[in-house]
């Protein structure tokens, strides 16, 4: 039995509703691809739009996305306008670099229909920009940006880019025993620095958020120490430098891992005083990404509990509000399951 749906068809194997392996889904490639897409204006707006799709090539894939997560970093910037000049930056917009899915055409590779993959972005939309284009129903991207995952709550997957980005972070110099903000990139940071062997402390100014936590979580103006020497910022606060300064040992190390719209600045003085040493953590690499996986599988680093609130695709703009104003929401995921187009 076979299941039509804009230009792929799907054989059931023997697993109903998922996409068996083969050449079938290949089928019908020519016709035209469209997508349900999140779109931003520079506005404060996210619409759902139908995109049509670039055509797939043979080096590429096409995916039906499940999943996708909503970043309140770079996210929250492009949806009210505020991102700094960055290459890809245009308006409409398509965000996102979290998505979860399953390969349902694949021509040169045809093995690989029905895998579940992780996509980290997209660049397959006519009439809109994709920075990083991972918000929609379907995606074109090379078959090597789809990254086969296997995880027992496959939704978890969409988490996988921000537990990258906190490898990235931590695993280029020494393990850091303060880190800065309690968000879910922050709680990541945490649980992979214990999983690497690390005891941080972690600093949250929100009380909510601490609220159940244990006791390495807690207040900045509760905390004594004067002795830090790697601190990792996940806050996004550009005024963080001077706030951690009075904490940190002579010779400490600050990353700066967060995004940052305002100039991040400091008083000289006590960084002289200090010798301080200030690094930045760019975006994760695949390797950072290979590795995050590898320690999930293994069950070191656990991603249960940071998916906090989930949203079906046709109310996109309640997710973005809740996911930007509601400090109870760690992490938002947009539910693609019943878009068809």
């Amino acid at each position: 039995m076979t299941l039509m749906r804009t230009g792929v068809i799907e054989s059931q194997g023997s697993q109903p509703g998922l996409p068996a392996r083969g050449p079938r889904a290949n089928e019908h490639a020519g016709l035209k691809l469209r997508a349900n897409a999140v779109v931003f204006g520079g506005n404060r707006s996210a619409t759902v739009k139908s995109l049509a799709l670039n055509t797939p090539g043979s080096a590429d894939v096409v995916v039906e996305t499940l999943w996708s997560g909503v970043s309140t970093g770079t996210e929250r910037l492009m949806w009210s306008g505020d991102m700094p000049a960055f290459p890809g930056m245009g308006y409409p917009l398509v965000p996102g670099y979290e998505a979860v899915g399953r390969i349902v055409q694949a021509t040169s590779t045809p093995e690989r229909v029905g895998e579940l993959v992780f996509v980290p972005g997209a660049r397959c939309f006519e009439g809109a920009h994709g920075l990083f284009g991972a918000t929609a129903s379907r995606l074109v991207v090379p078959a090597d940006k789809a990254h086969t995952i296997q995880m027992a709550e496959p939704r978890n997957g969409v988490l996988l880019a921000l537990a990258a980005t906190a490898y990235h972070a931590v695993a280029n110099g020494r393990l850091p025993d303060l880190i800065v903000g309690y968000g879910v990139l922050g709680r990541l940071t945490a649980r992979l620095v214990i999983a690497l062997g690390g005891n941080p402390v972690v600093w949250e100014i929100n009380a909510a958020r601490r609220d159940g936590a244990d006791d390495r979580v807690i207040a900045p103006g509760d905390d004594a120490r004067r002795d830090y020497t790697s601190i990792c910022d996940m806050s996004g606060d550009a005024d963080i430098i001077d706030k951690i300064l009075p904490h940190a040992a002579h010779g400490a190390e600050i990353c700066l891992a967060g995004f940052y719209a305002a100039r991040p600045s400091f008083s000289f003085p006590l960084a002289f005083r200090k010798e301080m040493r200030v690094r930045v953590a760019a975006e994760w690499r695949p390797s950072d990404l290979e590795a995050v996986a590898a320690l999930v599988s293994e069950g070191r680093l656990p991603l249960e509990g940071l998916v906090t609130h989930v949203t079906p695709f046709a109310r996109a703009a309640d997710a973005y509000e809740t996911a930007f104003s509601d400090p109870s929401c760690l992490k938002m995921i947009i539910d693609w399951g019943s878009s068809d187009v």
